[in-house]
């Protein structure tokens, strides 16, 4: 691996805890699907500020992992070509979607209901008997996955032959561009939202995000045939950090705003037209291209260096990724009890669940049948 490529694996670890963190801060006030809610969203300081951390967290961090998967994908089909690239991404993001649908997303749900005193082994029955399917989690390798067809496609019809097609370095484009594509963007976003709003599954996808996703993933492509990320520098990316400044506190101010005028809970960010779903659809593009940015340019520079323990958390964090909910929701299950502020707990669970989770995906990478799908 190249020197420059340690800090883009621990950046993917990093947002593999963040994830973990997301789901607990959903668990302590913050909105969102998740399998356990111990407290729901309220007017109360610490639900708000959960509430804006998983904001933030939603509009970068899962763009995030589809640049970085976009990145890795040309080199991957050069390297194995087409039969074989297809045949790895099921094997890599198929099987663990299978499993979690089959196995884990009911297991899951089925901790829930034992806790609430409505049984484990009705609740699994009743799923795999009504066909319900759980993708949790697991909806990003459904995506990627989806993707990687996608791209073998375009590739094949539209693109260069495999041998022919190399890297040929371009300048990162100016930063107009990253404010134009913004904008593009974030007009996309709102135009699916008319149909899809934000928080509504069509095949277990949340469609409404997806203009992000859809840029991000083309962009980290880009990335690698054109040796952007080498060539990132605080100088080209300073219109996109500028504009992530600017951008961020605009979403609090626009929420607090919309309360006063409307009321909690009759304000309409998700879809539709109105002035929230306009600010909502377009602060999220802002706010992914300089947080990405920001996080590629800090990491690449303090955080580049071999390093035993990191190596350790890198080759773990997709089997972490794989597996947490069981292990989040069941450690949130055991604390229930405990009388704490919603902060603290979210701290101390959040905490509990990474280091556990870790430790729970060591033997799994070390299994010869399943360290080649982890």
């Amino acid at each position: 691996m190249a020197l420059r490529d340690f800090y883009i694996d621990r950046l993917r670890t990093v947002m593999t805890a963040f994830v973990i963190l997301h789901h607990t801060a959903i668990t302590y006030g913050a909105i969102g699907g998740w399998f356990w809610h111990e407290i729901d969203p309220s007017p109360a300081a610490s639900s708000q500020l959960l509430i804006l951390f998983c904001t933030t967290n939603q509009a970068y961090f899962m763009g995030f992992f589809f640049l970085l998967a976009g990145y890795f994908t040309p080199a991957s089909l050069e390297r194995k070509g087409y039969a074989r690239f297809v045949g790895d991404r099921f094997i890599r993001l198929g099987l663990p979607l299978l499993a979690f649908i089959l196995i884990l997303g009911p297991l899951t749900a089925a901790i829930v209901t034992a806790a609430e005193g409505h049984g484990f082994w009705p609740t699994i029955a009743y799923l795999w008997k009504h066909r319900q399917i759980i993708n949790g989690p697991l909806w990003f390798a459904q995506a990627l996955l989806i993707f990687s067809l996608f791209y073998c496609v375009w590739r094949a019809v539209f693109g260069a032959t495999l041998t022919e097609s190399q890297q040929t370095p371009r300048p990162v484009p100016a930063g107009r561009w990253w404010l134009l594509s913004a904008l593009a963007t974030g007009g996309a976003a709102l135009a699916i939202r008319q149909i899809v709003p934000t928080g509504v599954n069509v095949f277990g996808l949340q469609l409404g995000y997806f203009a992000t996703y859809v840029v991000l993933f083309a962009v980290g492509i880009a990335a690698w045939r054109f040796d952007w990320l080498r060539q990132l520098n605080w100088k080209n990316a300073r219109v996109g950090v500028i504009a992530f400044l600017i951008a961020w506190p605009v979403m609090p101010v626009g929420i607090a705003v919309a309360h006063a005028l409307g009321g909690r809970g009759r304000s309409n960010f998700s879809g539709g037209l109105s002035w929230t779903a306009i600010l909502y659809a377009l602060w999220e593009p802002f706010v992914a291209w300089g947080l990405i940015a920001l996080s590629l340019l800090v990491f690449r520079e303090r955080m580049n260096q071999p390093s035993a323990l990191w190596a350790w958390l890198n080759r773990r964090a997709y089997a972490v990724y794989i597996i947490h909910p069981p292990v989040l929701v069941g450690i949130s299950l055991l604390l229930h009890g405990w009388v704490a502020l919603a902060l603290v707990k979210f701290g101390v669970v959040g905490l509990l669940a990474c280091i556990a989770t870790w430790l729970a995906a060591d033997p799994l990478v070390r299994l010869p049948g399943l360290r080649r799908v982890v």
